[in-house]
């Protein structure tokens, strides 16, 4: 089948089995154009946690299709390519995780949802790029917060909220290496005119230089109602922000900033994924009920 054929095809399924479609914003545009929903984490997990299908078609990488599961037991989640998954979410097990709250007893644990179910099961509160200083900001401690696995997002976050927080030295491959101090000077000269926005999951190195630091959905809020912008993110984003904004400038600080797992997602993957239902999400209730009470907490502090 041709692009145009695939689209009707899914359209079609998607009737037939009373099915939604839901996209994170670094998926491929014409993956993005087909979605029911998109969105950051954040507003992907919320719309998990109400919406009513009997099959949610999650196009993003495995934790996110995992934390819908948990969040939505009564429809099944499929995730198109069952092998796109999170190197930054392989950085922390549950294993490492009990060693490191076993040297700082007491310490509260919150968790980047980048992580896997096991890890989340392990923690006390989630969190996602664009509510992390508000979920630090609520916990009342005096002993240090374990945060996991996001060094820069961890540290980012201390930094506005003045807490002491332990990071682990866990990371995000396209936002730690995808962009340099070189690029950013070679921009901001070029474009003087524009707002650089930064992800917090970026290089300090990267953030001193934003004008603005914030998640994906807040960077697409805020290019509905400005005009330039240089975007320091996964290229998906900016690419879809140029197909639904094409008057307006939007650069990305560089073209290398690209995550293949997110990648992996196509129409054919989304056909496939509708035609014989897979690939199913199933994660054991105990881990489940245990990652339910982090993800929770979180999502009771962004309503």
């Amino acid at each position: 089948m041709n692009k145009d054929e695939l689209i009707q095809e899914i359209k079609s399924l998607k009737k037939d089995k009373d099915a939604l479609i839901l996209a994170h914003n670094y998926q491929i545009v014409e993956v993005q154009e087909i979605a029911d929903y998109r969105g950051d984490s954040l507003q992907l997990a919320m719309l998990a946690s109400e919406l009513k299908a009997p099959k949610i078609v999650f196009c993003g990488v495995k934790f996110m299709a995992e934390t819908a599961a948990i969040l939505n037991p009564e429809s099944t989640i499929l995730l198109p390519a069952m092998d796109a998954g999170c190197p930054m979410a392989d950085m922390i097990d549950e294993n490492q995780l009990k060693a490191f709250k076993q040297n700082y007893p007491g310490s509260p644990v919150v968790c980047y949802v980048n992580s896997s179910v096991e890890v989340k099961a392990e923690s006390d509160i989630c969190c996602t790029s664009s509510n992390a200083v508000k979920v630090i900001n609520s916990i009342n401690t005096d002993k240090p917060i374990l945060f996991v696995p996001d060094r820069n997002l961890g540290s980012w976050a201390a930094k506005q909220t003045g807490k002491n927080v332990i990071p682990w030295d866990g990371y995000c491959l396209v936002h730690q290496w995808g962009f340099t101090e070189e690029d950013v000077r070679s921009l901001k000269s070029k474009y003087p005119s524009h707002k650089l926005l930064v992800h917090p999951e970026c290089d300090p190195t990267i953030v001193k230089y934003a004008d603005f630091v914030m998640s994906t959905g807040g960077m697409i809020n805020w290019m509905k109602e400005n005009d330039k912008a240089i975007i320091a993110t996964e290229i998906g984003l900016v690419e879809y922000l140029q197909h639904i904004h094409p008057e307006k400038s939007i650069i990305p600080l560089s073209n290398k900033a690209i995550c293949k797992n997110m990648k992996k997602t196509t129409l054919e993957h989304i056909y496939k994924a509708l035609k014989y239902d897979q690939y199913a999400i199933e994660v054991k209730t105990d881990i489940a009920q245990k990652a339910k009470i982090a993800i929770d907490r979180m999502l009771e502090l962004s309503k």
